[in-house]
């Protein structure tokens, strides 16, 4: 395990200036004398990774099923609120394992097992950049004209520069965005509250569908959760005192206040002026109050959304080193992330080009509709982390144990990795795959049952946890109990030689 003073050894040289603000941490354990922050600015975080135009499509989904409004609304706040709660519980780790939210997960399904949480993850980030290079490069130049091709590249090269100047920067540029946002935001809503931002009742304005009312809480719920794997990679530096409670309210206030906020602004787009495009909608209904204010919104929408392409970098690098370090252990550096950024940025932008010059890139379906592979991946993982947290292990954890690969949890945690595999496998008679890349499957439940309804997720949360929390019975907590007091000391001693450092 890499300690701290090693890290500054490492970095030594590099000074006060602009290389200086790099971040120094990637996967390595936070000593306690550089633990800092507080709940609220978690808040503040979560509710900027919400707060741009990638949320407003989500409150699409009903209105073009033929759901009213209202029911739109209600179907939007109840899956964000479900969601929200499974990312939200993620955040008490941070403040406990002083670690990034993937290598935890080494306790559950083992040193090298993790490749499974990894694969999910990392699949997870880098299709949200993909995405989000594609949504940024049409938005633009549909909104202002500008060339796709340059909004590509330029995206590609502020969000990795964001990704490694990394955690602290992230909090910076997020709090920034958020405060000169929120403004324009509230009068567009207000004027929508008070009827003089345009739009009228359609002659057909929809009614309760229920398949229509649950896909719509399925999206919005699918929306939060893939966040799960980001949590504990942002409250990692928060003190270990921090309470579990307040870390909880705050991320699922934050992320939970914008989403729901923007899945109502866009379910009103769609229903009250026919909006299909999320920035385009935006430029509408604010140049409806007070021209420019359309204008000014959608731009600082778009920078939310590319500080959050750096938030997914910078989680897709903590990602892989994981992955590196489970083969083949590695002294994390600068160095190292900021070469494991760069390829990333070099293939999502490859990715992303390949796709808009294909004419297959669809903007908010392609998005909406790779938010359910990522769910599909995503859920079995985030019910067995948190069954272990909460139930079986309750938080006690031998922090350096993590690090090796003969350590108390294993190279394979078969409890994990079969609880993994039960849950995937129950999800596939219910689930419902969008057309991508030619393939679509729609399970015999949704098919024959269901009315088309993908309730695969559900089952995916309910037997992957009940299928840990079974198998964990039979786990024998002492050895471990041994190893917690024995990596406390190690902790004790690399804090002390980092107060001293």
């Amino acid at each position: 395990m890499t300690t701290a003073s090693e890290t500054r050894a490492d970095e030594a040289g590099s000074g006060n200036g602009l290389i200086g603000q790099i971040e120094v941490h990637s996967i390595d354990w936070i000593p306690d004398a550089e633990r800092h922050g507080r709940p609220w600015l978690q808040s503040m975080l979560w509710f900027l990774g919400n707060f741009q135009y990638f949320t407003i499509p989500i409150g699409f989904v009903g209105p073009a099923l033929g759901l009213s409004l209202g029911w739109s609304i209600l179907a939007g706040v109840a899956g964000i609120a479900f969601g929200t709660l499974f990312m939200a519980f993620h955040a008490t780790q941070g403040p406990v394992f002083g670690l990034p939210q993937v290598i935890q997960s080494r306790a559950q399904l083992g040193y090298r097992g993790v490749i499974v949480a990894i694969v999910a993850a990392l699949f997870t980030y880098m299709a949200f950049n993909v995405a989000d290079q594609i949504l940024m490069s049409s938005g633009l130049n549909g909104a202002f004209g500008w060339s796709s091709g340059w909004v590509a590249a330029a995206t590609a090269v502020i969000a990795a520069l964001l990704a490694i100047f990394g955690h602290d920067w992230v909090h910076r540029v997020f709090r920034f965005l958020l405060v000169i946002s929120l403004p324009c935001y509230l009068i567009i809503s207000v004027a929508i509250l008070i009827g003089h931002a345009g739009g009228h009742t359609p002659q057909h304005p929809g009614g309760f569908l229920f398949a229509a009312f649950m896909a719509q809480f399925a999206t919005a719920a699918a929306y939060n959760i893939t966040y799960a794997p980001y949590v504990s990679d942002y409250t990692r530096y928060m003190p270990r005192s921090t309470s579990p409670r307040g870390i909880i309210a705050a991320v699922f206030f934050g992320a939970s206040g914008s989403a729901i906020w923007l899945i109502a602004l866009g379910a009103w787009l769609a229903t009250r002026l026919g909006v299909t495009d999320g920035l385009s909608g935006l430029v509408q209904v604010g140049d409806n109050v007070a021209a420019p204010l359309g204008t000014v919104t959608a731009f600082l929408s778009a920078t939310a959304l590319l500080a959050t392409m750096g938030m997914n970098a910078y989680g897709a690098m903590l990602t892989v080193l994981t992955g590196i370090d489970s083969f083949r252990p590695i002294r994390v550096n600068r160095t190292w992330r900021v070469v494991t950024i760069v390829v990333l940025a070099i293939i999502w932008y490859a990715a992303g080009a390949a796709i808009s010059s294909s004419g297959n890139a669809t903007a908010e379906n392609t998005v909406l509709d790779s938010l359910t592979l990522m769910l599909y991946l995503l859920v079995p993982w985030t019910a067995l982390n948190l069954v272990d947290f909460f139930f079986v292990r309750r938080g006690h954890y031998a922090i350096t144990d993590i690090f090796k690969p003969d350590g108390v949890y294993g190279t394979w945690g078969w409890r994990g990795l079969t609880a993994y595999g039960v849950g995937f496998a129950a999800m596939i008679p219910f689930m419902v795959l969008p057309p991508l890349f030619g393939l679509s499957y729609e399970g015999y439940v949704p098919a024959h049952l269901a009315h088309g309804v993908d309730y695969s997720w559900l089952v995916g949360l309910v037997v992957s946890g009940l299928v840990y929390l079974v198998a964990s019975r039979s786990l024998d907590l002492a050895p471990e109990r041994a190893a917690i007091e024995a990596s406390d000391r190690e902790l004790q001693t690399i804090s002390g030689s980092s107060t001293s450092a």
